[in-house]
Parts: C-alpha cells; sequence; structure tokens
C-alpha cells in the first residue's frame, strides 16, 4: 500500500511542478489514464499484440521522465531512492528504441538545459 501512496505523490508532485510546461502534463496524464484503462487501441484478448500498445505507451512515459526531462527535476520528486531511480533509467534506455525521435519532438514541449 506504501507504494502506491508513493506513486500518488509523486505524480502529484509532477503534475504541481512548475518547471514543466502544462501540455507535457496533460499528455502524461492522458498517457497514464489510457494505460489503467480497461479501454485499449488493441484489445488484450489478441495474443501479444494486445498488450503491445500499453508497452508502447508504457515506454513514452518512462522516456519522457528519464531522457526528455532533466534528472534533476524527476530526482526532486522522486521518493525510491537512487538504486530503483538506476534501475528504472536502465529499462527506460532499453525501452526508448520503441520510441521514434518525431513522436518525442510532437509530444512533448520540454526543453532540457544545455548544460
Amino acid at each position: 500500500m506504501k507504494f502506491f501512496q508513493d506513486l500518488k505523490k509523486f505524480l502529484m508532485d509532477v503534475a504541481n511542478d512548475e518547471r514543466i510546461p502544462s501540455r507535457d502534463k496533460k499528455v502524461l496524464l492522458a498517457m497514464i489514464a489510457l494505460m489503467l484503462s480497461p479501454i485499449d487501441l488493441i484489445p488484450d484478448w489478441i495474443p501479444l499484440f494486445g498488450l503491445l500498445d500499453d508497452l508502447i505507451i508504457f515506454a513514452i512515459v518512462l522516456d519522457y521522465f528519464f531522457t526528455v526531462l532533466d534528472s534533476q527535476i524527476l530526482l526532486s520528486h522522486y521518493p525510491w531512492g537512487m538504486k530503483s531511480f538506476a534501475n528504472l533509467r536502465k529499462i527506460a534506455r532499453a525501452l526508448q528504441f520503441f520510441v521514434p525521435g518525431f513522436v518525442k519532438k510532437r509530444l512533448w514541449q520540454y526543453v532540457g538545459s544545455p548544460y
């Protein structure tokens, strides 16, 4: 139960962060709602392909948090420690090939620090 409380707090803190553009927050919220929703782009009863849409959405969300967003912003809200952060970043980097560059450019408005 503590994990879900921490997850809720993390998502609320990210949603209230002024450094993240409001459009990005809305897109992230819609993607998380789509992942949790029983309504899917590809029905789950289709073997292998049924979970593919959820995997791609999950990859896009992780890619935003660990590739697009500056680590300083994410770490200022991240409640689970550096070891889990490093492990999730490895997973995000492994899944980032599911997220083409043109998708990132069209979805996200956030521009990170040049330093």
